[in-house]
């Protein structure tokens, strides 16, 4: 039998610890709340309230919660490791820095995909009733899934710094407030080509973007190199020993 991989293999003990601790459990559990709760039960803002067929209130709920929830998905990933000394314990076996980071992402990206894959019976529930954007809904469940990558990388690379779960919650949580929001009011108070370049770091931009139904090479190409920079640094980060 072909030997599998070992990010591979990292990935699957990383998705079981979660299973078997209950931390998948009462994250799934807390995001279909909070993102269920406004989606068709919020007075103000559920979908009979609109009188709309489209998931655009869970769009704008999810991006939240995930911002949140991420990093406590994540801060125990790297800092946990190094302060059990099970990082360096996984480095006696024949295994990199990479796969070892390549592993931790694979999991939570993966527990990402099968939570906001328990939401598709919003989808299907509001096709039924009225004539949704079947296009932007598909495109707005990848928006989420690229943002997630891009937040997970960077829950990773704050908990290269640390060995502090805590910490880690926080510095990720630091560093997040500048994509979700941050760079987006800088970008408004600054004139002409800064004040562009602001914007176009802005999570918000590219997600509301594919949110309409609108699958733009930029803004694919801008979550994967915030993915891929915040991976490149955890490693190098844990290369250095930081």
């Amino acid at each position: 039998m072909r030997t599998l991989n070992p990010a591979w293999i990292i990935a699957r003990r990383e998705l079981r610890f979660n299973f078997d601790s209950l931390i998948a459990y009462l994250l799934i559990s807390g995001f279909l709340l909070f993102t269920g709760g406004f989606t068709w039960l919020n007075q103000a803002s559920n979908i009979f309230a609109i009188k709309q067929a489209d998931l655009g209130i869970f769009f704008s709920v999810a991006k939240w919660t995930l911002f949140f929830f991420i990093p406590a998905m994540t801060m125990r990933l790297l800092a946990e490791e190094r302060k059990n000394g099970t990082f360096e314990l996984l480095l006696t076996k024949p295994v990199s820095h990479a796969q070892i980071v390549a592993g931790k992402f694979l999991s939570s990206w993966i527990l990402v995909g099968i939570t906001l894959a328990l939401t598709l019976p919003y989808y299907f529930s509001v096709a039924y009733v009225g004539e949704i954007d079947h296009g932007a809904t598909l495109t707005g469940y990848l928006g989420l899934m690229l943002m997630s990558a891009a937040y997970i990388a960077i829950g990773l690379l704050a908990g290269s710094f640390t060995d502090n779960q805590i910490v880690a919650l926080l510095l990720s949580l630091f560093i997040g407030v500048f994509f979700q929001f941050l760079f987006e009011t800088i970008g408004a108070f600054l004139p002409g080509a800064l004040g562009e370049g602001f914007y176009y770091l802005s999570m918000n931009k590219h997600l509301d973007s594919l949110s309409r139904g609108v699958v733009d090479v930029k803004d694919v190409f801008y979550f994967a190199s915030v993915t891929l920079i915040a991976l490149l640094l955890t490693i190098r980060n844990l290369t250095a020993g930081k």
